[in-house]
């Protein structure tokens, strides 16, 4: 709080996620009640949690939340407006905020999108901007361009500059790329500036830290998996050498790491359910988290009886249903979530077990995932457990994103780090291991 007054109400609060982000902006907006209209951008999963904390935080009622892409009437003496990130670009003309608020503000990470275009025209010239998220930087220093930008368009320079001194902007020989990190040590000096961020080791001294356990699972399908595995290196051999060419097939590598991982978590899948079983015997409650609709559909098919499903199917108000039946009832005691549906904007304190099945392309999803249980309200050490199907991409993927969230640490930790593209280094691994 001291630091949006500080900073005149345009800064970023980046504090690890569950410390409280979303009452320390509306403790900002209740000291200055003149400063209304109230714009909030957020994911569109989380626009009824937001007026939920509105009405618990501000005591206020007159309340917008606005859905749709064609405008309409709606009461322009209301004191907070709540918006979508997916249809404000067709709002921005209706909306004249004093204060801007962002959510999850990471969304807004491409230059060249059209969220991006869209919070730029929200945002000239009003003075008051708070960003939040847990997670400034998913991957590397280039997503934190557009917020530094946002809150301080004077403290960096041009993108090419940003790029160039932060970002190991390198020429492929078709464009320039701004997929590395450097001079980590004076970016993280640079945003401090305008960021206020504290650890949760800093801030809940009695909440207990995360433990990480590693489970092997062996897959049933190994023969189908070994074929998919060797199109995948065949296609590595031939592309060896020639970075534009991997570059360009970028779409083409996804699509066949993709074909691995689903084979994979296929082949694991009932010794998963098992594994399930048995974890729920001991009557304690469970949160797993997977990316495809088959795996979630397995599980709810075996669990329904005793489980609550979050992912893009559900809808923002069964959404709420589902996680107050999890964290307030005794008879649900599994929460099958999709890892990007289910990651943000819910608190699944109720457990302390977290199971990941499938896994994402970034550290930064990865842990707003598991922060769903290790954040207020935790009493217990929260057990991170990785369900890996042995001798396959499961394994990479997983030692690299925990390598990988060292780039978080050092820009906004101030912690040393390297980075590269996950699926570089993934093509680059089976260089080194199968070659």
């Amino acid at each position: 709080m001291w630091f949006l007054e500080r900073r005149n109400g345009r800064a970023l609060i980046a504090d690890e996620m569950g410390l409280g982000k979303t009452i320390q902006a509306l403790a900002y907006v209740r000291l200055h009640p003149k400063r209304v209209p109230v714009v909030i951008v957020c994911p569109a999963i989380v626009k009824l949690n937001w007026a939920r904390e509105i009405k618990e935080c501000t005591g206020r009622e007159d309340i917008v939340i606005l859905s749709g892409r064609k405008p309409y009437d709606f009461n322009r003496d209301s004191s907070f407006i709540i918006i979508n990130y997916d249809i404000l670009s067709y709002w921005t003309r209706f909306i004249k905020p004093k204060i801007i608020i962002i959510d999850e503000c990471h969304k807004f990470k491409s230059r060249t999108a059209k969220r991006t275009r869209a919070i730029k025209r929200l945002a000239k010239g009003i003075p008051y901007i708070i960003a939040l998220t847990g997670t400034p930087i998913l991957n590397r220093p280039v997503e934190f361009f557009n917020i530094i930008k946002l809150i301080d368009p004077h403290l960096i320079g041009s993108f090419w500059d940003y790029g160039h001194e932060y970002c190991d902007a390198t020429y492929n020989g078709f464009a320039w790329v701004y997929n590395g990190a450097t001079n980590t040590d004076k970016l993280h000096k640079l945003v401090k500036s305008i960021m206020i961020r504290r650890k949760k080791s800093e801030v809940m001294k009695d909440l207990p830290d995360k433990r990480y356990s590693f489970t092997p699972f062996e897959i049933i399908n190994r023969e189908d998996y070994g074929e998919a595995e060797s199109n995948f290196i065949s296609y590595v051999k031939a592309t060896k050498g020639e970075k534009a060419s991997i570059r360009a097939s970028n779409a083409e590598s996804i699509t066949q790491i993709e074909e691995l991982k689903q084979i994979a978590v296929r082949g694991k899948l009932e010794a998963v359910i098992e594994w399930i079983e048995d974890f729920l015997s001991t009557d304690t409650k469970l949160v797993v988290f997977a990316v495809h609709k088959f795996v979630i559909d397995a599980l709810m098919e075996r669990f329904g009886r005793v489980a609550v499903k979050v992912d893009g199917s559900v809808s923002i108000r069964d959404r709420e249903r589902a996680v107050k039946r999890f964290q307030r009832g005794s008879r649900k005691r599994l929460f099958v979530g999709n890892i990007m549906a289910a990651g943000i904007g819910i608190t699944l304190t109720r457990a302390s077990n977290v199971a990941i099945i499938e896994f994402p392309w970034t550290p930064g999803d990865l842990e707003q995932a598991i922060d769903r249980l290790h954040r207020i309200g935790q009493k217990n050490s929260v057990t991170v457990w990785y369900l890996l199907a042995v001798n396959t991409i499961e394994y990479q993927i997983a030692k690299l994103l925990d390598e990988k969230r060292k780039v978080l640490d050092a820009v906004l930790d101030g912690k040393e780090t390297e980075d590269n593209s996950l699926l570089m280094e993934i093509i680059n691994n089976y260089k080194v291991i199968k070659f």
